[in-house]
């Protein structure tokens, strides 16, 4: 035993000896330049062909079916839309927000006849992809408040037509 451990110094260096130290000097493609290594002759790779992020097949999946309307829905949708809609749209939906009131382009108001005959699925698919001057807020609303949103849109375009006479709990509390 007494006889190796002076031989394990010499045998690491003869071991670091042989690697090659080159590693850090070899060539490399820098992003966008042109290269032969590749059919196209750029250096980026695209994603494979079937390849989905992790959790959208759960988002996919809160997209396709709106879920039943219910108070606790219209009131998250109040929530949300007040939070993240109103600024542009304004609280009623008319495209008058604080935002437009300082100078940003009005969005269309939500009682257009264009916006009422769109289907809620459409309002959905704005919010996730942005349209016109408005972004994305794939980012910043879940795909179920998303549709939250949608019903209190669709409320507050049936509220925009609907007498107060025609609404029970509304008559009785005038009463």
């Amino acid at each position: 035993m007494r006889r190796r451990a002076p031989l394990l110094p010499l045998i690491a260096l003869l071991a670091l000896a042989g690697c090659d130290q080159s590693m850090q000097d070899q060539p490399s493609i820098k992003p966008y330049e042109a290269t032969a290594m590749w059919p196209d002759g750029t250096p980026e790779r695209g994603l494979p062909d079937g390849v989905v992020t992790r959790g959208a097949s759960a988002a996919l999946a809160a997209l396709s079916e709106p879920p039943p309307v219910s108070e606790a829905l219209l009131a998250r949708g109040r929530r949300d839309f007040d939070d993240f809609c109103a600024p542009c749209h304004g609280y009623a939906g008319d495209g008058d927000g604080i935002v437009v009131q300082r100078g940003f382009p009005p969005p269309p108001s939500y009682h257009s006849d264009r916006l009422r005959a769109a289907p809620a699925s459409h309002f959905v698919d704005v919010i996730t992809n942005g349209y016109g001057a408005m972004y994305a807020y794939s980012d910043r609303v879940a795909p179920e408040d998303r549709w939250a949103i949608t019903a209190y849109i669709r409320a507050l375009q049936t509220s925009r037509d609907t007498a107060l006479a025609a609404v029970p709990d509304a008559a009785e509390a005038l009463q």
